[in-house]
C-alpha cells in the first residue's frame, strides 16, 4: 500500500512538474496571440515600416533580414560545431585538446549574448583592415558571426552527447568490414546519431533566432530593403527592440505582432524538423 501510494504521489509530481513548465509557455503564446494576430495582415509580410508617426506598414524587410543572418549564422555555426562534436566524441578522446575544446564550449554557453555581441563588435565592426571588406562597420556579416559564434556551443556539446550514444558494436562492426574510420563516423556513427545532432541544431538555432543585443552591436538595423552582406540589415528581434522602445501606438501594434511572428517562425522550423526526424527521413531508413 505504501509502494502503491509513493507511485502515485511521484507520478503526481512528474505532471505537475510538466505543467509548471508549460503554463509559462502557453501563457505567453496566448498573450502574443492576443496583443498581436489583429495587426497581422497582407501589408505585415509584403511593406517596411512607415516613417514616425504614420500608420500602417509592416515587418517584410525585419523577416528578410533575419532569415538572411540566421542562413549566415547556420552557415558558420552548423559544420563547425559539428566537426567539433566528431572530434570530441570520436578523435580526440582523453586528449588535453579536446579537455580544452570541451571547457570552452562550455565557458562560451555560459557567455551573456551582450558579451558575444561586444566581441564581434571589437574584432569586425570597430577595426577597419583594408583587405577585409566586411571590417570597419556595421554590416549583416558581423551580425552573422556573432549568432554563429553563439550556435557553436550547443552544437558542439549536443553533437558529441549524441555520438556518444551510439553503441560501439556499430563502430566495431564497420571496422570488422575494413572500413576506414573516418568513414566509418561520417557514414555510420553520425549517421546513426543524426536525429540528435539535428536537435542540437535547432536547439542552438531557436536560441539565436531571438537575441537582440549582438545585433545592436554588429548589424546596427535598417529601416528599408537590404540584403547586403556588406550593409546594416534589419531583423525581427532589433525591430521590435525598437518599436517597444517607441513612443508610437502603432509601432508598439507591430512590435506585439512581429513577436508572435518570430516565436510563430521558431515553434514551425523545430516542430517541421522534428516531424520529418521522426518519420525516418532523416535516419538514414530507405
Amino acid at each position: 500500500m505504501i509502494r502503491g501510494f509513493i507511485d502515485h504521489l511521484v507520478t503526481f509530481l512528474s505532471v505537475l512538474a510538466t505543467v509548471l513548465v508549460i503554463l509559462p509557455l502557453l501563457a505567453i503564446f496566448v498573450y502574443l496571440v492576443y496583443k498581436g494576430a489583429s495587426s497581422l495582415n497582407l501589408d505585415f509580410f509584403t511593406k517596411i515600416p512607415k516613417t514616425p508617426g504614420e500608420t500602417g506598414g509592416g515587418m517584410a524587410n525585419a523577416i528578410v533580414g533575419s532569415a538572411v543572418l540566421l542562413g549566415l549564422a547556420s552557415v558558420i555555426g552548423i559544420p563547425i560545431g559539428i566537426g567539433a562534436g566528431v572530434f570530441l566524441a570520436e578523435f580526440g578522446r582523453g586528449t588535453r585538446l579536446a579537455n580544452a575544446i570541451r571547457f570552452t564550449a562550455d565557458v562560451l554557453n555560459g557567455v551573456p549574448s551582450i558579451v558575444m555581441g561586444v566581441a564581434a563588435y571589437a574584432l569586425i565592426v570597430s577595426p577597419h583592415i583594408s583587405f577585409l571588406p566586411f571590417t570597419g562597420h556595421f554590416s549583416a556579416f558581423a551580425g552573422g558571426v556573432a549568432l554563429g559564434i553563439m550556435m557553436i556551443p550547443t552544437i558542439t556539446r549536443t553533437t558529441e552527447e549524441m555520438l556518444l550514444m551510439v553503441p560501439n558494436a556499430i563502430r566495431e562492426a564497420a571496422l570488422g568490414l575494413g572500413v576506414p574510420n573516418w568513414r566509418s563516423v561520417l557514414a555510420i556513427t553520425v549517421k546513426t546519431a543524426s536525429p540528435g545532432i539535428i536537435t542540437g541544431c535547432m536547439l542552438a538555432f531557436s536560441r539565436v533566432a531571438g537575441e537582440t543585443a549582438p545585433l545592436i552591436f554588429t548589424v546596427l538595423g535598417n529601416a528599408f530593403w537590404s540584403t547586403s552582406l556588406d550593409r546594416p540589415i534589419a531583423a525581427l528581434p532589433l525591430q521590435i527592440y525598437v518599436f517597444a522602445l517607441s513612443p508610437y501606438d502603432d509601432w508598439h501594434r507591430l512590435a506585439w505582432a512581429g513577436s508572435l511572428v518570430l516565436i510563430a517562425l521558431i515553434v514551425l522550423a523545430v516542430s517541421l524538423v522534428r516531424f520529418v526526424t521522426s518519420r525516418g527521413v532523416l535516419k538514414g531508413t530507405s
